[in-house]
Order: C-alpha cells, then structure tokens, then sequence
C-alpha cells in the first residue's frame, strides 16, 4: 500500500520517534530505530504518557511500581534496537495527555520544541489513531513543528505510523502519501523489542481483569518486513 521508499534514510537528517505509550516506539517504528542505530544515526526516541493505564486496577503494580517496569521494558526494547542512550520520559499520565486547548498542553509542546532543537523529521503516531494519547501525542508533536516553523523559518518533516486505525493498516486514507521502509534486516531486533514490553503482551501482571494485553492477531501487523510511514499531502 505504498506509494513511494522511505530510503535513502540518509535525507531523513536527524529523527526524533515521539510516542504515546511505553511499547508504541517498538511497535510502529522498531524497524527505523534499529536501521538508524546501524548507520550511525541513532535517533531520538520521546515517551509522552507514563503508560500507568494499562493496569489501572493491579494492586501489585501501582502506578509508581507500573511506571518503573514500563520504563525498564523500554530501555530494554531500545538497547535490543541498537540505542545506547536512554529515550526521554515526559511521565504525562495515561490516558489523560492533553488535547489542545487542554490544560498541560502548552507546556507539553513547549517540552516538545526544546526537545526537537536540532531535529529534523519526527515520526509520532496517526492523528487518526482511535486512542486519544495517540491523537494529543500527534497534536503535541504538530503544535510543537509549527511552533519552531514560525519562531525560526525552519521545516520540519512530519511522518506518521498507524498503530491501532484498523483502516490505515490497510489502505492510505485520503490526503497522505505512504511511504515504504524495508526492515528484512532488523525484524529480529524489532521483535526482540517489542518482546521486552513483556507487561503488554504475557500474563506478568495478572492481577487487575480490567488489564490491558496485546493479542496475537494484534502482534502479527507489527511481525511484518515492511513499515508503513504517512505523510499529508500539502
């Protein structure tokens, strides 16, 4: 379903990989974190939530206790990608990362800018994800590119990866271009990384029903040669 190659990566310049939940940088970008790490260019991974809503209900794993592991399992997932520098943990709650107009908003994009001096094209995730972290991740990460665009006439390159649009996955919805990125190469390490989310997808913590697990059919979008990067058509 694309339309172009994401490569040469070369022309991408320095990337920052924004995501909304601990797990999200593995899923929708391990295979371009791992093909950066190889060409020398590591790039800059930002985790906006806290990722404490997975199990809301656990009385083993409060959210302090649930925020530690969510952490660990992500350091763990980059260093399986090749980065030896750990991600920027924002620790903005779960579930409640703001939208504009929200109150933390502002200031979260301003985070964002300061953290994107020297970057070139971020990848966050689809605006149109159904989850609404995904949406504020993106309308953080955009208020943030076009916050600099303006303060400093520099561009930015905005690309977007689907992790939960059931649609996206299948078709390039209207208005953006796909763009295609080979990862034959680093799959084991992409699904080396996404094995070390081991909250998310094994029985770890089984002690809250309400909990959230990744099921296999899930998995298997993510298990692909082929990452899918959108971009809006001006």
């Amino acid at each position: 379903m694309t339309d172009a190659s994401l490569e040469p990566l070369e022309r991408l310049g320095r990337v920052a990989v924004v995501a909304p939940h601990p797990d999200d940088e593995s899923l929708g970008c391990g295979g371009l974190i791992a093909r950066l790490a190889v060409i020398g260019n590591p790039p800059l991974v930002i985790m906006i939530s806290d990722g404490t809503g997975s199990h809301p209900n656990s009385p083993s794993f409060p959210p302090d206790r649930l925020r530690a592991v969510r952490e660990a399992e992500t350091i763990d997932a980059l260093v399986a990608l090749g980065l030896t520098e750990a991600p920027v943990f924002l620790r903005l709650r779960d579930t409640q990362v703001p939208h504009p107009g929200a109150e933390g908003f502002e200031a979260a994009t301003a985070r964002i800018a300061e953290l994107l001096d020297g970057i070139d094209t971020v990848a966050v995730s689809f605006r149109d994800d159904p989850h609404c972290d995904h949406q504020a991740a993106f309308a953080i990460a955009s208020a943030a590119i076009h916050q600099i665009t303006r303060q400093t006439s520099r561009r930015i390159r905005l690309l977007e990866y689907v992790i939960w649009n059931d649609a996206a996955h299948t078709s390039v919805p209207e208005g953006f271009r796909a763009f295609g990125l080979d990862i034959a190469s680093v799959l084991d390490a992409k699904l080396k990384a996404i094995g070390c989310h081991r909250s998310q997808i094994t029985d770890m913590i089984s002690d809250d029903p309400t909990g959230f697990r990744l099921d296999p059919v899930m998995l298997k979008r993510f298990e692909q040669p082929v990452e899918t990067y959108l971009e809006a058509v001006p």
